[in-house]
């Protein structure tokens, strides 16, 4: 863990296909790092990963990983689209919290749970589409996404957290179902 870490300097690195494991913290606060390819054999993006890689602008996350650790992009503010891949059914607590430029997230269909500001702060999203398959979204979710217009929350969906929607100054539309308690 944290093999890298604080290694502002570093830009890019190629990774072995055949790893299997990277451990949290490996590369968090390379500041400067703008390229990963992240190798096929991973399941798990981990906690605190890439945290604070200010400078990473794209990254595919591969069809194996089924989850991705807290904070696992957090402060990513150069990050501007990601494909999450259907395998992948948790995103941690304050994820993509505060990914500033991040304004395409695509396929969250196979999550259960949409976890404690996992989208905080990322001022760039306009739309989001929540999935049929989630029934719960927690606290502070959604939290200024200043750019955020237009949300609809599926039936699925039997609880919602305080503050999802906090500072979401450009919301004009939200559709809320009957089955939320």
């Amino acid at each position: 863990a944290s093999a890298f870490c604080c290694c502002s300097s570093l830009e890019q690195i190629i990774i072995e296909s055949s790893l299997t494991e990277i451990k949290p913290y490996t590369f968090s606060k390379c500041s400067s790092l703008k390229t990963i390819s992240i190798p096929p054999l991973i399941k798990s993006i981990e906690n605190d990963l890439f945290n604070g890689c200010t400078s990473l602008s794209e990254i595919s996350i591969p069809p194996l990983v089924t989850s991705i650790g807290e904070r696992a992009f957090y402060r990513c503010s150069s990050l501007k689209q990601i494909l999450i891949p259907s395998s992948v059914t948790l995103i941690g607590c304050y994820a993509f919290k505060e990914c500033k430029k991040l304004s395409q997230i695509t396929n969250l269909s196979s999550l259960i749970s949409i976890e404690n500001g996992t989208f905080y702060g990322c001022s760039s999203i306009e739309q989001i589409i929540i999935p049929q398959s989630v029934i719960c979204i927690k606290d502070h979710v959604f939290s200024h996404c200043s750019s955020l217009k237009q949300i609809e929350i599926p039936s699925s969906v039997t609880s919602i957290g305080s503050y999802v929607f906090n500072e979401c100054t450009s919301l004009t539309q939200i559709t809320i179902p009957s089955s939320v308690t």
